[in-house]
């Protein structure tokens, strides 16, 4: 079973990525994607949202990290696709599933959906360009509005050269509302020759367990769930405990740090913001934190209100 991390735009950087590599059990890494509209983009753009590029195209644990590309137009994308190969991405993921307004309005991610022969023309042109060792994948929803081009979607983007294909068991109507239509994926398998792998609604081991037996997929991709649990996809694997709550603010304070320095803390409070909107749905202790640190703006004070909470957790660890 390979267990694959996903693209989450705005709280899994590569300092996330590190970070839930390090704990273990994933496989590889699904950058955020990258934009592309019509240009070849400069190396910059790519190395500022994949600096994994620099080392090798994984984190420091060894994880491999796939670049992301996101757009409609099959020769621009193809042309990206081949430079991110270029600058050492071990392979290429396309979207077709990202749900937010701003990005279906300008045809990117689960709009073109609805396009079926675009998604072809797309994953045929990128296909194409990129050699034949490097893996073009593609991750997709059920569909834009309702299911009717389930099936045609799946078969498009694997008869145009998808390596594999990853499925976000909902629409896009659906977002991100329970439950995922794990059934739909078996019945995505059974049309198509490719890897499939599942995606969605995957919050403790149970759950995919119960995934792997309704869509006979071996491979899953954690979002949420492993936000909400760090130590996650190791669990699936290896079973074991979740971590503590002081464990977690140890991460917490860990990636703190590191955010504040690699950006100035430009981003740090929605990013740590949007983590906790996560941790909230395992840890109640995440919960009663929030309730202070939403009020909050500052980097330093945001610091200073985790590094207490740490202090107050130790004191009351069970010896």
């Amino acid at each position: 079973m390979r267990i694959i991390l996903a693209p989450m735009e705005g709280v899994v950087d590569h300092l996330m990525r590190e970070m839930l590599t390090e704990i273990g059990g994933f496989d590889l890494c699904i950058t955020e994607f990258v934009r592309v509209v019509d240009q070849l983009l400069p190396k910059r753009v790519f190395t500022r949202l994949c600096p994994e590029l620099l080392q090798g195209g994984q984190t420091r644990a060894g994880t491999p990290v796939r670049v992301q590309l996101l757009g409609q137009e099959p020769n621009w994308l193809a042309e990206n696709a081949a430079r991110a190969v270029e600058l050492g991405s071990p392979g290429i993921d396309l979207n077709f599933g990202c749900p937010a307004k701003a990005v279906n309005k300008s045809k990117g991610g689960a709009v073109l959906l609805r396009e079926t022969e675009q998604l072809y023309r797309i994953v045929q042109a990128v296909r194409a360009a990129v050699p034949v060792q490097f893996p073009v994948t593609a991750k997709m929803r059920l569909g834009y509005e309702d299911t009717s081009l389930t099936l045609d979607n799946a078969r498009a983007l694997a008869a145009a050269g998808a390596t594999e294909l990853t499925v976000h068991a909902r629409t896009k109507t659906d977002g991100y509302r329970p439950p995922a239509y794990w059934p739909w994926i078996a019945r995505i398998r059974a049309e198509i020759d490719i890897p499939v792998v599942a995606n969605g609604e995957i919050w403790q081991p149970a759950d995919a367990v119960l995934c792997r037996e309704q869509s006979g997929s071996t491979d899953l991709m954690l979002g949420r769930g492993a936000l909400a649990q760090p130590n996650l996809a190791a669990r699936i694997k290896q079973g074991g405990s979740a971590l503590s709550w002081p464990e977690v603010l140890s991460l917490l304070m860990r990636y703190s740090e590191f955010e504040i320095a690699g950006d100035k803390g430009l981003y740090y409070s929605n990013r740590i913001k949007q983590w906790f909107s996560y941790l909230r749905l395992q840890y109640p202790q995440a919960e009663q934190l929030f309730s202070q640190l939403r009020l909050l703006r500052r980097s330093a004070d945001i610091l200073q209100l985790l590094q207490a909470e740490l202090r107050r957790s130790e004191e009351v660890r069970p010896q």
